[in-house]
């Protein structure tokens, strides 16, 4: 599996397809699986290590067409307790603590040729690749 460096992370060039990975993830295992089971050996960002940095956050939500709050992963504790879910949380602090905090970024992302979504379910994917 090839690492995918930060400064990369945002992009897919004409042929190469990313996943935002987090091996812990069994949607982002899965994800993985279904990319490779369609002969795609995907660039693996292992955005967890390799922490995006907040310019890095706004090219994917561009792509994504995306607020903050939307790839916010709002199941996680951290988000409570940083106070991200509570009504007047600005987009920008949203966008600053997943920066900080990439464990907030919602996962698995898959960036493409044809586009960008989270793949949640996995088949989402499908729509990209």
């Amino acid at each position: 599996m090839k690492a995918k460096t930060a400064k990369s992370a945002a992009s897919a060039t004409a042929s190469k397809v990313t996943i935002w990975h987090n091996p812990a993830c069994g949607t982002s295992r899965n994800t993985l699986a279904l990319l490779r089971e369609r002969g795609i050996e995907p660039e693996v960002y292992l955005y967890l290590e390799e922490k995006p940095s907040k310019a890095e956050l706004e090219a994917v939500l561009s792509r994504l067409k995306l607020k903050p709050s939307e790839l916010l992963r709002a199941r996680e504790p951290l988000a409570d307790e940083l106070g991200l879910k509570e009504e007047g949380a600005s987009e920008a602090k949203i966008l600053s603590a997943m920066a900080k905090h990439a464990i907030l970024v919602q996962r698995p992302l898959v960036l493409a040729p044809k586009g960008a979504v989270i793949a949640r379910p996995a088949e989402r994917a499908e729509e990209v690749i």
